[in-house]
């Protein structure tokens, strides 16, 4: 059987540590993609990574274009296209440049590769999957933007070190929008099946659920760019799922059309990724205070995707 094609929109950092994953896992062959000005580093990126593929012993091929004729009839498209955040700077200051971008990678997607399952990366990430569905013409299911996943990793990560259990013990959950108010649900967190309240007091918690919610921005601050490495491992998950079809549960960015309350959004939710794409969005049960917080996400979202809607 063929090997599937992934294209990945942008050749940055998280575009970069993408395609070594896609090669070192196998999952098919990548067409890395930037703009004219950046084909070299596209080029010089898909070199390196088949270069490496001959010392780790990996067959999928990789290659580095500004041409979206390579990326033709694409299986899956992950888009990164976009300025990263810098110090100093929210998700949200990032729309003004990058809805001209998204609204470019949506017109080449729904050219060359319309029946893709798309990922978007790019920030701000709950307006950036909005234009993208509206402008791309994809349906529904065949769109989801990559956040909860991440920031559910950095829960994850934090309430592990903070119970000094192993990671792999943890379950967390992060919905609602990908930026300061994002809602971490730490009624639903547990490690092994144990409420994680009986081994995290509450007000360490909820220095943790606060340490989540600027867990970007943290990164950001220490390294002067966005994170990358889990990143690009949260949008891979993803892919996977849709590839192999494991039908896995995972809180990501899709359209609602009234669960929770909220239609016609884009806002991060429990959904299940399978061949057909997003194949159901689960509603779970939330307390009072995780209520309120996820309207308050949901209106700060909403907030965003109307500058986008008055921008040219």
């Amino acid at each position: 059987m063929a090997r599937k094609k992934i294209g990945l929109i942008g050749a940055g950092n998280i575009g970069g540590e993408l395609a070594n994953q896609i090669v070192e896992k196998q999952l098919g062959d990548v067409v890395l993609v930037d703009i004219p000005e950046k084909e070299g580093v596209a080029k010089g990126k898909a070199l390196d990574i088949m270069q490496n593929s001959a010392l780790i012993g990996k067959d999928a091929s990789c290659i580095g274009t500004s041409n979206w004729q390579d990326v033709a009839g694409a299986d899956v498209i992950i888009v990164t296209a976009g300025i990263p955040r810098k110090p100093g700077q929210s998700r949200d200051d990032l729309v003004g440049v990058n809805v001209g971008i998204i609204r470019t990678v949506a017109d080449n997607a729904k050219k060359y590769c319309p029946n893709a399952f798309a990922i978007i990366v790019a920030n701000p990430l709950d307006a950036m999957v909005f234009e993208f569905h509206r402008r791309s013409g994809f349906d529904k299911s065949k769109v989801c933007g990559m956040a909860g996943m991440l920031d559910s990793a950095r829960f994850q990560y934090f309430l592990a070190d903070a119970a000094n259990v192993s990671v792999k013990d943890v379950r967390t959950m992060v919905l609602g929008g990908h930026g300061d108010d994002m809602v971490p649900i730490s009624s639903m967190c547990t490690i092994n099946a144990v409420p994680a309240s009986e081994l995290v007091a509450s007000d360490k918690m909820a220095a943790i659920i606060q340490r989540v919610r600027g867990g970007g921005g943290e990164i950001v601050k220490l390294m002067g760019t966005s994170a990358y490495y889990a990143p690009a491992s949260a949008a891979i998950q993803m892919a996977e799922s849709f590839l192999f079809d494991q039908k896995r549960l995972m809180p990501c960015a899709a359209y609602l059309t009234g669960q929770y309350g909220y239609k016609d959004m884009f806002i991060g939710v429990p959904i299940i990724i399978g061949a057909s794409g997003v194949e159901k969005v689960i509603e779970v049960p939330l307390t009072v205070d995780e209520t309120a917080a996820l309207k308050k996400s949901a209106e700060a979202v909403m907030t965003v995707v109307d500058i986008v809607k008055k921008t040219p």
